[in-house]
């Protein structure tokens, strides 16, 4: 288990960095391994994604999270895991692929460059994940068919937001939270 979250907003760095904090301490408890914040500020918008880990899989700092490929253009922040990732990876290298982790993150990471939207069919597991394509200046979220890993998420004025647990969304929105 970990806990992922994100946003693309117009609002200032100052206004959301207090909020990015408050997050990942709400969901420490889903990844206490290790957490990790990626930042896209430009003139358009910002862009934050986060990660806190849960290491199973690969236990290295090699598969810390939000996950940027080599070149670039994808960052990934993924909770759960993919069964089939072995053979994904397998099927990758013979395509070319090359890896510097063992983590089903980077597999997925490398099949999303690799096949696009079309890796979805392809990935066996449960799973909620958030890439980021800065070519396409594009945000896709994605969930498992069976939502067995949550992902919550407001598309309010002003940003798009995300989160694996409602506290942590009305947080990051800036909702008071209440109980």
């Amino acid at each position: 288990m970990c806990g992922i979250f994100g946003a693309i907003t117009l609002l200032p760095a100052i206004a959301l960095s207090g909020r990015l904090e408050q997050v990942s301490r709400l969901l420490h408890h889903r990844g206490p391994d290790d957490t990790g914040l990626w930042t896209l500020d430009n003139d358009a918008h910002r862009i934050d994604l986060g990660q806190t880990r849960l290491s199973i899989i690969d236990l290295s700092p090699g598969g810390h999270q939000p996950m940027v490929s080599a070149d670039g253009r994808h960052v990934l922040t993924f909770n759960g895991e993919i069964y089939n990732y072995k053979e994904l990876r397998i099927e990758l290298q013979r395509l070319g692929c090359e890896f510097r982790s063992a983590s089903d993150t980077e597999v997925l990471l490398q099949a999303w460059e690799t096949w696009g939207e079309e890796c979805l069919p392809r990935l066996r597991g449960m799973f909620a994940f958030a890439m980021w394509d800065s070519q396409e200046r594009r945000l896709t979220c994605v969930r498992d068919a069976f939502g067995i890993k949550p992902l919550f998420y407001a598309n309010l004025k002003g940003g798009f937001y995300f989160a694996s647990e409602l506290p942590a969304l009305r947080a990051l929105v800036g909702e008071p939270m209440t109980m």
